[in-house]
């Protein structure tokens, strides 16, 4: 009876322990979510946050986008606020450049800007110059968004990068985000922003999961639209780039680590007005600079950053000269073999960042 009592109270004591115990939580994990589904929060909650934003395009609406990237908003918000159009950027545009004039904020999807050269009028004469030629009395808050740049199999009228195009131009502001925090933030940026913005994303890309945190979760979270991000810091060589090629920089890093070179991996995230400061401070750091792009080389986003470069302080710090890797130039090819040898590989980077180094 003795021994039962005594198991009984250690039980006891034990169990009392246990209710007193102050669990270690760990935090919750970061949830895998495509840029696909990032860049459909985003434009869900700005629906909701403000009456004044509506999507219009084509197909956007019953058939939840040619992307499914409006997946579910004509259901939730109904035909007032996501609408389907006909085939005509040109008038689809212009409504919406209208609408933005009038107080409204329209999300205006191109289902591929290759697309948006029918609409470009509208995009560069009534959009871009306008809240200029009002001497700033008439605002243009507008998103033209879509799938840009090469996807797979689609030749040359649907495989163009327009981030030069765009970024030529004063009165835009022109984004190109990669992963889905990008993708997320900058959305939301662009639809707050009183200026009309060209948001360029990437078909290959929609589908691609990357870890987002509860931060970036959070209906407040914003990435500031004229800010790049260093993905990976290094110290022998710098390698700017946007949308889907910043991935095949961190790829080429990461091989070259395993041979002892460092690469510091620029993000742009905004083409215009481009981050020359961080491009500039990286470069006093590593004395050496590569930029990649899936465009073409001819008057290119790595041609401006190479132009700046060289008339900035920065010129004085480099060790070797400045090089692009860049689309071929050439429209793009259908045949496989060499589409894919008309875009950027890997090997194409790790081949400019050893001749670069001169290793």
């Amino acid at each position: 009876m003795a021994s039962l009592r005594c198991f009984l109270r250690s039980g006891r004591n034990a169990v009392s322990v246990v209710l007193r115990r102050e669990f270690h939580r760990t935090p919750p994990a970061a949830a895998q979510i495509t840029v696909r589904d990032a860049l459909n929060q985003a434009m869900d909650e700005e629906l909701e946050r403000d009456e004044r934003v509506f999507l219009l395009g084509e197909e956007v609406a019953q058939y939840d986008g040619a992307y499914k990237v409006s997946r579910g908003l004509w259901k939730k918000y109904g035909d007032k606020r996501i609408i389907d159009t006909p085939i005509t950027e040109m008038g689809f545009a212009g409504i919406a450049v209208g609408a933005a004039m009038a107080g409204l904020r329209p999300i205006c999807e191109f289902m591929t800007f290759n697309f948006s050269m029918q609409a470009i009028d509208q995009v560069i004469n009534s959009a871009a110059k306008t809240n200029y030629m009002s001497a700033g009395l008439q605002s243009v808050p507008i998103v033209f968004r879509g799938p840009n740049g090469a996807s797979a199999g689609v030749a040359a009228q649907h495989s163009q990068c327009f981030a030069a195009w765009y970024g030529h131009c004063p009165g835009l502001k022109v984004v190109s985000p990669w992963n889905a925090e990008d993708a997320r933030g900058l959305l939301k940026s662009a639809i707050r922003d009183d200026n009309p913005v060209v948001f360029l994303e990437n078909e290959l890309m929609y589908g691609v999961p990357f870890e987002m945190s509860e931060e970036v979760q959070s209906k407040d979270f914003l990435v500031p639209i004229g800010k790049a991000k260093i993905e990976r810091q290094g110290n022998h060589v710098t390698l700017v780039s946007h949308s889907r090629m910043v991935g095949l920089c961190l790829d080429a890093a990461a091989v070259l680590a395993k041979e002892g070179i460092e690469c510091e991996v620029i993000n742009m995230r905004t083409i215009r007005p481009l981050d020359t400061e961080a491009i500039e401070t990286s470069v006093m750091k590593t004395n050496h600079l590569i930029t990649v792009e899936g465009g073409w080389p001819q008057f290119g986003v790595g041609a401006e950053i190479l132009a700046r470069l060289m008339e900035g302080p920065a010129f004085n710090y480099l060790d070797a000269p400045a090089v692009r890797v860049t689309g071929v130039d050439i429209p793009m090819p259908y045949a496989k073999i060499l589409e894919d040898n008309s875009m950027p590989q890997i090997k194409d980077i790790i081949f400019s960042i050893k001749k670069t180094l001169n290793v």
